[in-house]
């Protein structure tokens, strides 16, 4: 594959006009997609110490769902990332309920 071919794919595979920029562009992605992976990785280990929370609440009577330990953490998320926080919030919290 020629040199112009390789750009070209490149330049089309990123949206960018200019080598420079797609060269950003992949390394961004490449640290974006780590990033995620991690991210991943920590909703999971989030999921499980939830699932041992609500096995002990439960195991002693008590209810599934602790409701204002969700509100604490919508408004730290809300406080944080703004209004889309609160969404990402009630995604974890969902993710995270009923997996006893």
């Amino acid at each position: 594959m020629s040199s112009t071919a390789a750009t070209r794919t490149a330049t089309e595979a990123t949206g960018a006009h200019t080598d420079e920029a797609a060269s950003l562009i992949s390394d961004a992605r490449a640290r974006i997609d780590a990033l995620d992976d991690r991210i991943i990785g920590l909703v999971q280990e989030r999921m499980a110490v939830s699932s041992v929370i609500q096995e002990a609440r439960i195991t002693s009577g008590g209810r599934r769902v602790n409701l204002s330990r969700e509100m604490e953490i919508l408004g730290q998320y809300r406080d944080a990332l703004g209004k889309p926080g609160t969404s990402l919030a009630m995604t974890l919290l969902e993710l995270c309920r009923g997996r006893v």
